[in-house]
């Protein structure tokens, strides 16, 4: 048998759409993947069980902030990321607009977190205060102008100006202020009897290939996402002419969603060791990043070198 003869042997039709399990649709949004089409229960399953990827990493990230003792607002930040999977689970397998809510706003918040820790960093506790009744102000008028316009450009207008935000910000604070002082903290390190760090150059040159992988990741996934939605029906038709399971390869929101949970862990993680490095814990703490095939994680040192045994 050929291989295009074992694949036919092996594919399946797409029901016909149909009402499901969850009832009527009130979500805002609906995307390419069409509705219980794969099951009774749940309206977008490839859309739905990619969001297993964020539950994972998410507590992947909580775990390590709690055995890694990294400030309190990073596991704060996981949670966040964790609860847009959560939400996103639940508004693809049900498309009901409150699960819409939570999957949406979560993103808001979670990006707020990440914008707290960045610019309160060596701050007073007077301008991290007002820093974060800021932010909170923020979230709250994103949250009531979303739910009152229903409007969903803007929800994505403000999500893409926060990430910004932080991205540019850090890569700022990486150039102008991290690079000099691990420069500074490296020469007066020399002639000194000490276990050899990676230069400040090799340090940032990592740092910045990790920020370049996470970052095409994440607008990789932007871009198929948005191909997605203008070619959607050419792209069904082309899922109904390959049938299942192969035709699960072209759902692009799905894609999306590894593509921009990757991206945003990245991030994460990113800001961390900037966190670290900022405080002088470079000779206490590593950036596991053994390949561009693997995840990052910031570990002590002693937990670094028993990776590179394994």
């Amino acid at each position: 048998m050929s291989v295009q003869g074992l694949l036919e042997a092996l594919s399946f039709p797409y029901h016909e759409p149909r009402h499901g399990f969850w009832g009527e649709k009130t979500s805002t949004l609906n995307f390419c993947e069409e509705d219980y089409v794969m099951s009774y229960y749940c309206a977008e399953v490839c859309n739905t069980l990619t969001n297993a990827l964020f539950i994972w990493l998410g507590y992947r990230g909580i775990r390590d902030c709690f055995r890694h003792k990294h400030q309190a607002i990073f596991p704060i930040t996981f949670a966040g990321y964790l609860v847009v999977g959560l939400g996103s689970t639940l508004f693809h397998a049900t498309l009901k607009y409150p699960m819409q809510l939570v999957d949406e706003l979560a993103m808001i918040y979670t990006t707020c977190f990440m914008c707290f820790a960045t610019f309160s960093y060596g701050r007073s506790a007077a301008f991290s205060s007002c820093l974060g009744v800021g932010l909170v102000s923020l979230a709250w008028f994103i949250t009531a102008r979303y739910y009152t316009t229903k409007d969903p450009q803007f929800h994505q207008d403000a999500y893409a100006v926060l990430t910004a935000i932080v991205v540019f910000s850090n890569m700022w604070i990486m150039e102008r202020i991290l690079r000099p002082a691990l420069k500074k903290r490296e020469e007066s390190r020399r002639g000194a009897r000490s276990p050899r760090l990676p230069t400040t150059n090799e340090m940032l040159k990592q740092m910045w290939v990790m920020v370049a992988t996470g970052l095409s990741i994440f607008l990789g996934g932007y871009l198929i996402w948005n191909l997605d939605n203008t070619y959607c029906n050419t792209i069904r038709g082309w899922r109904h002419q390959l049938q299942l399971p192969w035709a699960i390869v072209l759902e692009g929101h799905a894609w999306w969603h590894l593509m921009t949970g990757i991206g945003a862990y990245f991030y994460i993680i990113w800001r961390i060791w900037i966190h670290r490095c900022l405080d002088g814990d470079e000779d206490k703490f590593r950036l596991h990043w053994p390949s561009i095939f693997s995840m990052p994680e910031i570990t002590a040192i002693e937990d670094a070198s028993d990776k590179k045994k394994q």
